[in-house]
């Protein structure tokens, strides 16, 4: 089959398109077809060992010293089963499903297996039915971690909220499910995102790149911090104060992201609600993932970076 291989840790061009040996399942597995993965903030991470310091040796010694022990690397997935171990029960060869690998790796080829249950390998579940494999990288990754970041601090009908980073594969999501649970949004993003992320239901939207802050509000009760606490701002301290007295700052970098399968089936259903719908940017071929990477790096995505995984039996469209 066909894989990107880290051949070492590096800028983008340590990525190579290579023929490797296809997985077979083991009895708790599933093997997947992969029609589409995704670049995140999380590959880059990895292809490049761009870790703070205080992170640089522990995870080095987990994911391997001069280039991944895992040469297939890639965190998201959407696909097809193509077959199951013999103790497999939650799926079946044909289901519709997307994922997040975690410390599995392995995305970035055209199979890969995952256990059915959750764990830090990796979770699972079905797709949903209404949006494509390349958008449904965006909700596994980027819908993931919103939705556990809303579910730790709970949103009530009503409530005054800051998404700080709203333009990006979690941030879009932030957005959207604050307004799905009643809230009042104020979104902060760059200058060429305000009309896109007003789209997404942003009652308001600050230019954080002019220094916009005289439409903030005076009492936020939270500010959803979706960028990270690495990266600050003259506009991200204002908005920390500008919360109530008992108002609380969430960052997306608030300990690890829980790989869970029941949260991801309920990300399906409000998709195909209609509640929220993940936000792709571009979408690479697996050929070109160079460029994806290159991309993501620049900062300058909305949403996610999709890459489509072609198969022999169903060439992509790449045009």
């Amino acid at each position: 089959m066909k894989a990107v291989v880290c051949t070492k840790y590096g800028p983008p061009e340590v990525l190579q398109l290579r023929e490797v040996a296809k997985p077979s399942p083991k009895r708790n597995e599933v093997c997947i077809k992969i029609h589409a993965t995704a670049v995140t903030a999380s590959d880059v991470y990895i292809r490049g060992s761009q870790l703070p310091l205080r992170f640089w040796l522990p995870m080095r010694l987990f994911l391997g010293f001069a280039r991944p022990r895992k040469s297939v690397i890639g965190m998201v997935l959407a696909g097809e089963v193509e077959s199951v171990g013999n103790d497999v029960k939650r799926f079946k060869a044909g289901d519709q499903v997307y994922g997040v690998t975690g410390f599995g790796l392995g995305a970035y080829a055209q199979y890969t297996c995952m256990k059915e249950t959750d764990s830090m390998y990796g979770c699972l579940s079905l797709k949903p039915e209404n949006i494509s494999c390349e958008e449904a990288t965006a909700a596994a990754y980027g819908g993931l971690l919103a939705l556990q970041r809303i579910e730790e601090s709970p949103i009530e009908c009503g409530q005054r909220i800051l998404v700080y980073g709203a333009s990006g594969t979690s941030g879009t999501m932030a957005v959207q499910l604050a307004k799905y649970y009643g809230a009042e949004v104020t979104a902060v993003c760059g200058t060429r995102n305000l009309e896109f992320v007003q789209s997404l239901g942003a009652d308001r939207v600050i230019d954080y790149t002019r220094d916009d802050t005289a439409h903030l509000a005076d009492r936020y009760d939270m500010m959803f911090d979706m960028a990270g606490k690495a990266k600050s701002s003259k506009v991200k301290e204002r908005c920390k104060q500008s919360l109530r007295p008992a108002g609380r700052y969430i960052s997306i970098d608030d300990g690890k992201l829980e790989l869970n399968s029941a949260r991801l089936a309920r990300i399906k259903a409000l998709i195909e609600a209609g509640a929220v719908r993940p936000v792709v940017d571009a979408i690479y071929p697996l050929e070109r993932i160079v460029e994806a990477h290159a991309y993501v790096e620049t900062g300058r995505k909305r949403g996610g970076v999709a890459v489509s995984v072609p198969h022999s039996d169903s060439p992509p469209d790449f045009t």
